[in-house]
């Protein structure tokens, strides 16, 4: 079974349980945003946690966006050995 229909994390690999994490955070972070939008306010967490430090709270976007990359990468490789010859 692959990642993509089991939902899967691969908990053993340290490397995806990261990007698990950091994928769930993004989620969250995005859903909030749009949330925020609606309601006028920001409820962006990670400006409002990191906003001070606009170079670290960048790093978390592109820690985010490239655990997403690996995300995908992984999955389609999975599916791909899934897939009936």
């Amino acid at each position: 079974m692959s990642c993509c229909s089991s939902g899967s994390c691969h908990c053993g690999d340290p490397m995806m349980k990261a990007a698990c994490l950091l994928v769930l955070v993004g989620a969250i972070n995005w859903g909030l945003v749009g949330l925020g939008g609606f309601l006028g306010m920001n409820l962006n967490v990670v400006n409002l946690l990191l906003g001070t430090w606009p170079q670290v709270e960048w790093i978390v976007y592109i820690l985010v966006g490239l655990a997403g990359a690996f995300k995908v990468l992984k999955c389609c490789k999975s599916c791909g050995s899934d897939m009936p010859k």
